[in-house]
Parts: structure tokens; sequence; C-alpha cells
């Protein structure tokens, strides 16, 4: 009995590592609106104060009418409750934060209340979790309203990223469309967090711009091209030189030519590019995983069960009218096949091979006495043969070989 329990005693830790990113997003949202906020009111107190401190000034010493001072505080008043309404914005905003935060904490410590994995309750927070990787999947390829009717039936809103992604799909969508301006504003929001990232976005995608101008043959467009490069891409002379230098070189070269890397640099390739680069440091400063969550989970399992067996060449049972087992290997699945290719086998200490293994003479491998019942049980065979309860085809006892496991 013991034994049995500590099979089925749910480890919550284990069960969380994969859960991760459903708290850091909105702690790195919460993070990013404070300092939204930080940036508002240092701005303003750098406006108000010094005008404040003028229009005092001015008014003792005569240099304004009463009508002037009482214009500048009117202009000082308003700007203050442009503020107040920004600042409540982001006030709002921070409560549907925490709101979020709240919800998610409370669906994980579920987790913990839950004493086997054998318990009912284990089975509904598995569900809810299965349905969250589902649509975190569908957001990351882009079904976006498929992922929302999705969030909204399951009523899991708040366990999922749904603005985040679809604010990323959308600018990852322009820029395959040949436009930067939303991915530029995105660099522009995020200015401070970028300079730590890996990523040269920013970098790429005033690249892009330059590369578009030169693109024109337009001389006129060529001045405007290198007054462009001059104050945007320089800064970047220490650690993109290269670059900077094939962008200058791209000048003596038109839009047909077979010349690398200038052929490149004008390939609509770059797009989906550009495209691809923005989703990757759009997750990194949002601590999100660069895969779907539920590839990780279905990575973790798949490798648990794959042996070298694994990717033969032999039919699954699942494409076999003939066969009597209902059981499919999942990584020989069509669905799951390449998922699991390049994952490493799994490291079993404990063999769980029949000790009666026997080859049937078309490679598969059974227990004696399990294949020798099931063959009694199909009946309608003649005596000394056996059935492959897979493919259905039928041997001679006298093919059988007795294998041993090394």
């Amino acid at each position: 009995m013991a034994a049995e329990f500590t099979s089925t005693k749910l480890n919550a830790d284990n069960h969380l590592l994969l859960d991760q990113p459903l708290l850091r997003l909105p702690q790195e949202l919460a993070r990013r609106n404070l300092k939204s906020v930080q940036r508002i009111v240092e701005r303003e107190k750098e406006y108000v104060l010094p005008a404040l401190k003028d229009a005092a000034k001015a008014s003792m010493s005569n240099e304004q009418t009463p009508n002037q001072t009482l214009a500048t505080l009117d202009a000082m008043i308003s700007r203050m409750q442009g503020l107040k309404r920004k600042m409540e914005n982001l006030h709002q905003e921070e409560k549907k934060i925490h709101n979020q935060s709240r919800k998610r904490i409370q669906h994980l410590e579920q987790l913990y209340e839950i004493p086997s994995l054998t318990d009912v309750k284990y089975d509904h927070w598995s569900r809810v979790r299965l349905d969250r990787l589902v649509v975190d999947h569908m957001l990351r390829s882009g079904y976006t309203e498929s992922a929302q009717q999705l969030a909204q039936e399951k009523d899991i809103e708040n366990l999922v990223d749904l603005n985040v992604f679809v604010q990323c799909q959308r600018i990852a969508e322009s820029l395959r469309h040949g436009e930067t301006k939303d991915a530029l504003q995105w660099c522009n929001e995020n200015k401070a967090a970028l300079k730590k990232s890996q990523y040269n976005l920013e970098f790429e995608l005033r690249l892009q711009q330059y590369i578009e101008m030169v693109r024109t043959g337009d001389r006129t467009k060529f001045v405007d091209a290198m007054a462009h490069a001059k104050k945007y891409l320089t800064p970047y002379i220490e650690t993109q030189s290269a670059e900077i230098h094939r962008a200058a070189g791209l000048l003596a070269f038109p839009p047909d030519t077979k010349a690398e890397p200038y052929k490149f640099m004008y390939d609509s390739v770059r797009w989906v590019y550009l495209s691809r680069l923005f989703i990757r440091t759009h997750h990194e400063l949002l601590s999100l995983p660069s895969r779907p969550l539920i590839h990780i989970a279905l990575s973790a399992g798949l490798s648990a069960l794959k042996t070298p067996a694994c990717h033969s060449a032999y039919t699954s049972p699942s494409s076999n009218p003939h066969s009597t087992t209902t059981s499919v290997c999942p990584i020989c699945s069509t669905e799951l096949n390449e998922l699991a290719r390049n994952l490493p086998y799994a490291n079993h200490t404990k063999s769980s091979v029949e000790p009666d293994s026997v080859v049937l003479p078309n490679g598969r491998v059974y227990g004696l006495h399990r294949l020798l019942d099931m063959s009694k049980k199909v009946g309608s065979l003649q005596a000394g043969t056996v059935k492959d309860p897979t493919t259905g085809q039928i041997f001679d006892e006298s093919d059988l070989k007795k294998v041993y496991i090394m």
C-alpha cells in the first residue's frame, strides 16, 4: 500500500516547472507598467515645476498681466488633467494585471491541495492546463480568433496571454507585408529593455528602411538613404561594422544584382526574417519560451517513451485494419512522429520486456505466452500456428526465435 501511494503521490513542484511563464509574464507586464508611470511622471515634472516657477516669478515682478498668468496656470492645469487621465488608464491596467496574477496563483495553489494523481481534482486541473497549452499553441500559430473563442468557452481568459500574443502577431504580420512602422514603435516603447537583448532588432529594421530607399534607384533617395544611415546605423558601428559596410556598398548595386551579399539584402525574404526576429525578441523581453509549451510538454513525455525501435519502417497498428489491438505508439503516430524524431532515447534502468520474448519472421517481438494466448482467443487457426496481433499475419510456431536481452 505504501509503495502504491508513493507511485501516485503528486509532486506539485515538478508539475510547475512547465508553468513558470504563467507568473513571469504578469510580473514583467507589471514592471513595464510601473516604468511607464515613472517615465510619464518624470516628463511632466520636468515641464510643470519650471513652468510654475517661471509663472510665479513673472507674476511677482509684474512681467505678466493677471490674464496672462491665469492663461499659464490654465495650460498647466490642462496638462495635469491629461496626466491624470494617463495615470488612471495605467492604474486600470495595473489592476487588471494584479487580478490576472491572483487568478493564476489560485490556479497553481489548487495543485498543492491535490494529494494524489488518482484524485478526480487532478483530472480537472490537468484538463485546464491542457486547454491553456492548446490556446498558447493556437496563439503562437496565428489562430487568434479560435484561441480567443476557446479561452472564453473554457473560462480561462485570465490564465492565457491573449492580448500579448495578439499584439505580437499583428506586428509580425505587418513586417511580413513590408511595414516597419509598428515594429519601430514597439522598439521605441521598449528601448531600455532592448539594450540588454541579444538580438539587434532595431538595427535590422533601420537597415531595411535604408535598403528600401536604395531599392528605388532614385538619386535623391540615395541622399536620404545616406542621411538615414548616418543617423540610425552609424551608432552601431562598434557591433555591426560589417553590416554597415555592406549597406554602404549597396549603393553601387542595382536591385537585380546577382552579387552576394547584396542580392540577399534586396531579397524580399528579409521581411520574413525580420518577422521571425521580432517574435524572438518579443518573447525574450517578456520571458516567454521560444517554443510552444505544448511542444515542451510533449517532448518530455515522448522522450520517456522513445526507444531505438521507434521511427521504424514497420506499419503502426493505427493504419492496419486487421490489427486486434487498439494501442498506438505515440512516437510512431503521424501526428507526433516528426516532433519525436530528434529527441533522445529514454534512459531505462530496468527492462520491461517480457522474459519469454520471441521474434516473428516479420521482425516483431512479443512474449511467447502472451502471443500463444492471443492466438487461442482469435480461434480458427491451425494447430502449431500463431497470429501476429498487429499485422494479422500467420506463422508456424517453428519459425519463432528466442530473443535474449543484452
